[in-house]
C-alpha cells in the first residue's frame, strides 16, 4: 500500500548545487513541439456553441456521431506517415473517434466501416448516406499536403437532421503534430456540442514505476490525453515524485531524490534543461504551483512537524504558511490564488483544511466518515477532488465548504487526483490488490466513466496539464 500522509525518510548531508541543476538524470529533451496556426476553411459562419447540454451534475448521454476518414485533394507523400495523405486522413478521424467515445459523452461511429467522403463532399455531405445510419452528427474533415512540408487539416461538424454545418476550423501543423490536429478537432467538436471548455490537445505527467515492489525505480514522463507520444524525461538513477504543469504549460515541476537528497526542479519544456528551486536538508514533500506561476508550495519535515511553506519559483527564502503541530501536508491553490486547500493531522485523524493564500483564516471542511487526503481544487473553482480513505481508498469530490461529498470510484485503493484542463475528467492512479502494481484511471463527474490510461509500464502520481498553446 502507498500511504499518503507517512513522512518519508530523513536525509542528511546534502551536497552543495548550482542553481541550474546538474542533468545527470534528464534523457532526451522532450521539446515543446511546433506552432499550431488555425486557419480559416470554405464553410459558413458559425453561430456560437450550442449552450447547455451537459452539466456537472447531469448524465452523460449518447449522442451519434458519424467520423468517416478525412477526404484529401490528392494522395500526396508526407513525412506523418507512409502510405501519404489518404492513409493519414484515415488515422485522424480514428484518433477523433477514440478521443470522443472515452470521454463517455457521445456514441462515434468510424471511420472503419464507414463510407469515405470525397473531397467535394467534405463541405457538400451525401446526406443520403447518413441519414440512415443513426447519427445525430457528422463530422467531416479533410487533409491536404503543402510544398513546405506542412500540412492542412480542415474539421467540420454538420447537424444530419437539420442538414446543417454547425461550426467548422482549420490547423496548419508540422508532419510530426498531426495528431494535435486530431485532439483540436475532437477539442472544436466537444465545445460546439457541450458548451464547456475544452481538453483533448493537453497532456499528462507522471511517474513511470518499474522494477521489485521493494526497490522501485521511479522515471518523470509524459504523453498526450490519450496516452499516444510517450516519453520518458528522466533516467531513473534519481526518484522523480509529484510531477506538476506550470499553469502556461512550459514547465514541469517535481520532487527529486538524487543520492537520497530531496530536491524540487522545475523541468523547461522546451529546452529540457532543469532549474533547481529549492533544497534542504529536511524530508520535502508535494510541490504545487501558484496559479500565477510566481510561487510554488512544499511541506517539509523540520524536527518531527511537517508544515506547509511557500518559495518563489526562482528560488530564494521559503515563507512557512502553516505553524501548528502535526503533519501539514499538500496545498493546492484555488484558480484565483486566494485560497489554499491542504491536509492535515492536527485534529487528531487526517482531515481537509482551507487557509487564505498568505496562511491565515484556517479551517477544517471535511467531518464526514473517514479521512480526506491530497486535495486538488478544480480550474473551475466550484469543487475539491481528494482521496477518502475509509476502509478502502477511492477518489471523491466536494465543494469548497466541505458540503456536497460525492464519492466517484470504488476501487480497493484509488488516490492522488488530478483534474482535467476544463474540470469535467478526473485522473487517478489505482493500485492492485496484493501486487503493488499500479495504472493510471480517468473518471467524469457522474462516477458512471471509468477507463483505464494506457501506459507502457506502471504509473502513479499522474498530473493533467493545461490545454496546449
Amino acid at each position: 500500500m502507498k500511504p499518503t500522509l507517512f513522512l518519508l525518510p530523513l536525509f542528511a548531508g546534502l551536497m552543495a548545487t548550482s542553481a541550474l541543476a546538474q542533468s545527470q538524470d534528464l534523457g532526451e529533451p522532450l521539446g515543446d513541439g511546433a506552432q499550431v496556426d488555425t486557419v480559416s476553411i470554405e464553410g459558413d459562419d458559425d453561430d456560437g456553441p450550442l449552450r447547455g447540454t451537459v452539466t456537472d451534475e447531469s448524465d452523460w448521454e449518447n449522442l451519434g456521431i458519424a467520423i468517416p476518414a478525412f477526404a484529401t485533394d490528392r494522395n500526396a507523400p508526407t513525412p506523418a506517415n507512409d502510405s501519404g495523405t489518404e492513409a493519414l486522413g484515415r488515422e485522424i478521424a480514428r484518433v477523433i473517434s477514440g478521443n470522443l467515445r472515452n470521454n463517455g459523452l457521445f456514441k462515434p461511429s468510424g471511420p472503419d466501416g464507414l463510407p469515405s467522403p470525397t473531397f467535394a463532399q467534405i463541405t457538400a455531405p451525401s446526406w443520403g448516406s447518413w441519414s440512415g445510419r443513426g447519427a445525430e452528427m457528422l463530422v467531416h474533415g479533410y487533409v491536404r499536403a503543402r510544398p513546405d512540408n506542412r500540412l492542412v487539416v480542415g474539421c467540420y461538424l454538420y447537424d444530419v437532421a437539420l442538414q446543417d454545418e454547425l461550426i467548422r476550423e482549420g490547423w496548419v501543423v508540422q508532419p510530426a503534430d498531426w495528431r494535435r490536429a486530431a485532439h483540436k478537432c475532437s477539442d472544436l467538436i466537444y465545445a460546439r456540442l457541450t458548451g464547456e471548455d475544452p481538453f483533448f490537445d493537453s497532456r499528462i505527467a507522471y511517474i513511470a514505476e518499474t522494477g521489485p515492489k521493494d526497490n522501485r525505480v521511479k522515471r518523470l514522463a509524459v504523453m498526450d490525453s490519450d496516452g499516444a507520444n510517450h516519453r520518458f524525461l528522466t533516467l531513473g538513477s534519481a526518484t522523480a515524485l509529484t510531477p506538476r504543469y506550470s499553469p502556461d504549460y512550459s514547465k514541469i515541476l517535481y520532487l527529486s531524490y538524487v543520492d537520497g537528497n530531496p530536491r524540487i526542479y522545475v523541468y523547461d519544456i522546451g529546452s529540457g534543461q532543469q532549474t533547481l528551486v529549492t533544497e534542504n536538508r529536511n524530508p520535502t514533500l508535494a510541490p504545487r504551483w501558484s496559479p500565477d506561476g510566481r510561487y510554488i508550495l512544499y511541506s517539509m519535515a523540520v524536527a518531527g512537524n511537517t508544515d506547509i511553506y511557500r518559495v518563489p519559483v526562482s528560488g530564494g527564502t521559503s515563507v512557512r504558511l502553516t505553524d501548528t503541530p502535526g503533519i501539514d501536508i499538500g496545498g493546492s491553490y484555488s484558480p484565483d490564488g486566494s485560497k489554499i486547500v491542504f491536509e492535515s493531522d492536527r485534529s487528531g485523524t487526517q482531515q481537509c483544511y482551507v487557509m487564505d493564500a498568505d496562511g491565515s483564516n484556517q479551517r477544517r471542511i471535511t467531518f464526514f466518515g473517514g479521512r480526506c487526503a491530497t486535495p486538488e481544487w478544480s480550474p473551475r473553482g466550484d469543487q475539491i477532488a481528494f482521496t477518502r480513505i475509509a476502509g478502502d481508498f477511492n477518489v471523491a469530490v466536494m465543494t469548497p465548504s466541505g458540503g456536497g461529498l460525492r464519492v466517484l470510484t470504488n476501487g480497493w485503493q484509488d488516490e492522488a487526483p488530478t483534474w482535467a484542463p476544463n474540470g469535467r475528467i478526473i485522473q487517478f492512479f489505482r493500485t492492485t490488490r496484493d501486487s503493488g502494481r499500479s495504472a493510471l484511471w480517468q473518471v467524469d463527474l457522474t462516477g458512471r466513466n471509468e477507463r483505464r490510461l494506457p501506459t507502457p509500464v506502471d504509473a502513479s502520481d499522474p498530473a493533467w496539464g493545461p490545454i496546449r498553446p
